[in-house]
């Protein structure tokens, strides 16, 4: 498998990024909560239904925004509970936890951009710069404000956000079959792993997602930082929140 320098999601080989993507599209979604489902009618109304990369890049702009709300969240728990040692290092690692993945995300948006520059795609400052940062504030604020209130529903709106982001991914890939033979750019290589190609760079994009997905519905279990979350447990609440 690909190398990284950092931590996150697991890197697949090709073989498994593969297997990946079939299991994707062969699983259904989630069943979207409302605030979910007009997040991306919105962004479908805005920027099109059609998949694209410059899309995605919004996807990843506004994707970053709960782990920012959750760490901050976590750091104020910290100084309440600094006492409390167990219960500290606990609210620590989620905290690290929250950093790994909102980096992971980061990676995302800067690998995509780059993608979209060197294919010379057209970026407006009203879609593509305030729009996004519109979006982005708005969604900040309601993880922010869920997470204070019923942390769980902060939780379950990311999982749905990352499951909608890991069936685009894998879609698109399905629907441009050319990718397959056009070599993914080094720029972020040493950061985020070699890949043959774009196909391959995007299906591994869609499989973080998928695992922040599942991070995300354990934590829905143990949403509070007091709360210590059975990792074996993400398989079993991924099948619930299809219901």
């Amino acid at each position: 498998a690909p190398a990284s320098a950092h931590g996150g999601p697991p890197k697949l080989s090709p073989v498994e990024l593969r297997a990946a993507q079939i299991e994707t599209l062969e699983t259904p979604r989630l069943k979207y909560g409302l605030l979910a489902r007009v997040l991306f009618k919105q962004m479908d109304l805005v920027y099109g239904r059609e998949r694209t990369l410059v899309k995605f890049t919004m996807l990843e702009f506004i994707a970053r925004v709960p782990y920012q709300a959750w760490e901050r969240m976590g750091y104020f728990s910290l100084s309440r509970h600094r006492r409390r040692t167990a219960l500290a290092k606990r609210v620590y690692e989620r905290i690290v936890e929250t950093r790994e993945e909102q980096d992971n995300e980061q990676w995302h948006l800067l690998i995509l951009q780059d993608i979209v520059q060197r294919d010379g795609m057209r970026q407006s400052f009203v879609l593509h710069r305030l729009a996004p940062w519109l979006v982005a504030f708005f969604y900040y604020h309601v993880s922010w404000l869920l997470f204070l209130v019923r942390p769980e529903l902060s939780y379950r709106l990311n999982a749905d956000f990352e499951d909608h982001a890991e069936h685009e991914y894998m879609s698109y890939v399905a629907e441009h079959p050319e990718l397959e033979h056009v070599p993914a750019p080094a720029t972020y290589a040493a950061e985020y792993g070699e890949y043959a190609s774009v196909a391959d760079l995007l299906r591994q994009i869609g499989h973080d997602e998928r695992v922040h997905k599942l991070d995300s519905l354990v934590n829905m279990r143990a949403p509070r930082f007091q709360d210590v979350p059975d990792m074996s447990d993400a398989q079993d609440a991924a099948m619930t929140a299809r219901r």
